[in-house]
């Protein structure tokens, strides 16, 4: 008999074996889809619903996905968001056509072509002191309750419904993501081989907000979730943005203690986010105690290779993702979509252990049949035994 949606994830979960892989898609900022290629699929497959954004934040310019193209994606996951305050969300619908939008950290969008927005306004570009963190005056409000007025709602419907695994994302809540956002990336990266002192700092101060927040969040939640998305994104395409010394000196004890208290609040299992080739730190995340590592670029580096990331890792941790969003789903054929996922989920799927999904949001390069050809292939090859 076919399990639900939701004991198919938490089998995998607790690295059981499930009636088939589970497909993760549409329901956060990591595994969404942008804007054109959901129109067009609901073009295709004649679904009837309204263009929303997900976080009510359209500069993010990923969809708010409908009901029914969830389901005729095979998604077995539904997401529980935050939102950003209301006045800033007010302020941000106010704001003159195509200015730059500002979120509730201060960092700014600017509009770089027609509806393509690239966060390049840093606030804290300048600092290199304690106490110019302490200057700063646009420090986020966690306690704004608009922030989480409609979690306890949602996450308690579909917890009723307990169809489909509760997947909870509080957004702008990347501590290292945080830091070079304030600062520009160049900058921060800079500045943590010159002022590592300074930069401990400020990735302490914004876990600090983003811990207050995610007190808040979980306790809204209570028992109505299965898995808590965090993560900050470490690698590129053939390594990592620092040393493994660097991280494990500086930004490993922040990682640490975020999950140690995410962990000591909820049973949910914790889902870490990271692009790129982070196959150095692999370790380090499953010491710490991330249960589900997600996207797995499998462009990146020694991230491709997918039998040796099964055979060293997988009794440890769950994967989730690796479908490549860099070359195959854009400029691939259906035909070379179907082929890689049955190759992915043969290399990554024997014993469980699984969950498929696009690596990162599905952009605005990739044609809808690539997307529908993705999610059917999983439904085709992902039952087991494989």
């Amino acid at each position: 008999m076919p399990l639900t949606s939701r004991e198919r994830v938490l089998a995998v979960l607790n690295h059981e074996v499930p009636d088939r892989v589970p497909l993760v898609m549409g329901v956060s900022n990591a595994t969404g889809i942008r804007m054109k290629p959901y129109r067009d699929i609901k073009k295709i497959v004649g679904i009837d619903a309204p263009d929303n954004y997900i976080y009510d934040w359209p500069e993010l310019g990923t969809a708010n996905v409908d009901e029914l193209t969830l389901q005729r994606l095979h998604s077995d996951v539904r997401g529980v968001l935050d939102i950003e305050p209301e006045k800033v969300r007010h302020r941000n619908t106010e704001r003159p056509p195509h200015s730059p939008s500002f979120d509730s950290w201060g960092i700014g969008q600017s509009e770089i072509s027609p509806g393509d927005w690239f966060p390049n306004i840093h606030p804290l570009a300048h600092a290199e002191t304690e106490a110019d963190l302490d200057a700063y005056q646009g420090w986020p409000d966690m306690s704004d309750p608009t922030r989480i007025a409609h979690v306890a709602t949602r996450a308690q419907q579909l917890a009723d419904e307990n169809l489909y695994a509760i997947l909870a994302t509080p957004w702008l809540l990347f501590p290292f993501e945080r830091a070079y956002g304030m600062q520009g990336m160049e900058t921060f990266l800079l500045n943590m081989a010159r002022y590592p002192d300074f930069t401990r700092t400020l990735l302490e101060r914004n876990a600090f907000y983003c811990k207050e927040l995610m007190g808040h969040f979980l306790h809204e939640l209570g028992d109505n979730v299965d898995i808590i998305k965090i993560g900050d994104d470490l690698g590129t395409q053939e390594s990592l943005m620092i040393s493994p010394k660097m991280y494990r000196e500086i930004l490993k004890p922040i990682h640490a203690d975020f999950i140690s208290f995410i962990k000591e609040r909820t049973k949910a299992k914790v889902l870490f986010h990271s692009d790129g080739d982070v196959v150095p730190l692999i370790d380090d995340f499953i010491e710490m105690g991330v249960d589900i590592l997600n996207p797995i670029q499998t462009s990146a580096g020694k991230m491709s290779n997918l039998p040796e990331l099964k055979k060293r890792f997988g009794k440890n941790i769950v994967f989730c993702g690796g479908i490549d969003t860099h070359r195959l789903l854009p400029f691939g054929t259906p035909a070379d979509v179907r082929a890689e996922v049955k190759r992915v989920i043969q290399t990554l799927g024997p014993g469980g252990g699984f969950m498929i999904g696009a690596v990162h949001t599905v952009m605005d390069d990739v044609p809808a049949e690539n997307v529908l050809a993705m999610v059917d292939a999983a439904e085709e090859f992902g039952h087991y035994p494989l």
